[in-house]
């Protein structure tokens, strides 16, 4: 069960970078978007207040995907050293996966499977101290 954790782990960083990603291009588009509006104040007055509101929804929508971006990343780096509040993260992140049709359905089944696993609990409890 090693492996599938690892497999999961994995998962959880690629979707949560390419998330981060996304948020970046989104913020990058709509600031783009919002300067070239607010550029036609000249020829259009409104243009200012129109360049406004495009700011604001686009650093809207970068705020709501990187809150959603980072758990699955913070998630997927505690998972590679078998961390217990990682996993109960991870386990919560992958029902939310599961209204993410197709691919995040498949991930959030493969991360609940593997996680509610009895045969991975022991994986994450906590280790002994070495004696000296």
């Amino acid at each position: 069960m090693q492996t599938h954790v690892k497999v999961v782990a994995v998962l959880n960083i690629v979707l949560g970078c390419l998330g981060l990603l996304g948020a970046l291009v989104v913020l990058l588009v709509f600031g783009g978007t919002a300067g070239i509006v607010s550029s036609q104040e000249g020829v259009a007055p409104e243009a200012g207040v129109a360049a406004g509101i495009v700011g604001l929804v686009g650093g809207a929508i970068f705020l709501v995907v990187l809150v959603m971006s980072l758990p699955c990343l913070i998630g997927g780096l505690g998972l590679l050293k078998y961390r217990e509040w990682a996993r109960i993260l991870v386990i919560v992140l992958s029902v939310f996966n599961l209204l993410n049709i197709p691919i995040g359905t498949v991930i959030g089944v493969y991360g609940l499977w593997v996680l509610l696993s009895r045969q991975t609990q022991p994986l994450f409890a906590p280790k002994p101290a070495a004696q000296t």
